[in-house]
């Protein structure tokens, strides 16, 4: 155990006389990478999407009365000097479906892409079917990718003489790999004084202000400036222009502390609960009870036996007694100074307190105004 003991400590050492700063921000664990809180400015993915055709289905395609099927076969066959008129089109084993898919920066002629493919019609299932050749298209109009191979779908649909038999989405599937890019994202160099701009993901003016003061201490003073709350205005020195990528690559493993903002975070679908440890609650006193109201009803019957001769105007009354009971059972109760989400919610899961009344008490809590964060409920 010494040994380990001192093999860590010389390795931390080493790492900060060596000018190591990852490793020994690593054995730390007190910051965290430039790389990861956000990304320069223009560096993102392209939707691509597409309309194509699955063939090869065993029965599970488009309707014959489809007419969108069948125009889009007809238009494929005529691509093959076939003439098929739409309304001659009678097949099970063929389905019209979107296509999607997302170019990345930076992606370069021949590069494979993942695709997702959604029936567009009435199929029942796409389980063995093949992709169609198929452009995708951006937002420009421009075909950027083609499409085509077979699909893998996590699901299927049998069904016969009335018994369906499902598991998961049938009509979903993706082809891995299944796109070619066509035409690639060209990068434009920087032209004479322009400069780099990093966008951070969750936008907060302190970490802005951090992330800048740690590029200014590790890549020279004066090159970075907080612009606002989410981007960081970062100067690029003549000198390393030719060698811009060496020059992000340090710019990315800058070390910096970002700061947190407190935020709880519910989601009463599920009743999950996922709070910061840190987050502060004020004095506050929380009392939480079931009221269970029973209301049962009896109905008899009143014969007029008594009575030795019967008028018109006597007969037999059917009476409804009813009977309220009202129960109240005492629920968990707490007084907090000072605590925090972690301590609240340990204390009502000793009093076995369900994760969907502690949401129910969390958001009261925050409308008394003693939950000092963020609430947000998905």
């Amino acid at each position: 155990m010494v040994r380990r003991l001192l093999t860590y400590v010389a390795l931390y050492v080493c790492a900060l006389g060596a000018g190591l700063p990852a490793l020994a921000q690593l054995l730390t664990g007190a910051q965290v990478r430039v790389k990861d809180l956000g990304k320069l400015q223009g560096w993102r993915e392209n939707s691509l999407v597409g309309y194509g055709i699955v063939t090869g289905l065993a029965g599970t395609g488009d309707s014959p009365g489809n007419r969108t099927t069948k125009q889009a076969l007809s238009n494929v066959l005529s691509q093959f000097n076939l003439t098929v008129p739409p309304e001659q089109v009678q097949s099970r084993n063929v389905a019209v479906v979107t296509v999607g898919a997302s170019l990345p920066a930076f992606a370069r002629e021949g590069d494979q892409l993942d695709v997702t493919v959604n029936s567009a019609g009435d199929a029942r299932s796409l389980v063995g079917g093949t992709l169609l050749l198929t452009p995708l298209k951006a937002a420009n109009g421009r075909v950027y990718a083609l499409a085509q191979g077979p699909l893998s779908v996590g699901g299927y649909r049998y069904d016969a003489n009335g018994n369906v038999v499902q598991k998961n989405h049938p009509t979903v599937g993706s082809v891995p790999g299944g796109a070619t890019v066509e035409v690639g994202m060209q990068t434009q160099p920087l032209s004479p004084g322009q400069s780099l701009t990093f966008v951070l993901a969750e936008p907060d003016y302190t970490t802005a202000s951090r992330v800048a003061s740690a590029i200014n201490s590790q890549l020279g003073s004066g090159v970075a400036r907080a612009r606002d709350a989410a981007g960081i205005e970062i100067a690029v020195p003549d000198a390393v222009r030719d060698q811009l990528v060496s020059y992000v690559a340090r710019l990315e493993g800058v070390w910096v502390q970002p700061d947190r903002r407190a935020k709880v975070v519910i989601n009463e679908r599920t009743g999950t609960v996922v709070a910061g440890g840190d987050v502060t609650i004020s004095r506050v006193a929380v009392s939480h009870g079931d009221l269970k109201v029973s209301i049962s009803s009896e109905t008899t019957v009143s014969q007029p036996t008594l009575v030795g001769r019967v008028g018109p105007g006597v007969r037999t009354a059917a009476v409804t007694n009813s009977r309220v009971d009202v129960e109240e059972q005492m629920g968990p109760g707490f007084v907090g100074s000072g605590t925090t989400v972690a301590d609240l919610v340990q204390q009502l899961a000793r009093l076995k307190t369900n994760t969907r009344d502690i949401i129910s008490i969390l958001r009261a809590v925050k409308a008394a105004g003693a939950l000092h964060a963020e609430l947000v409920v998905q």
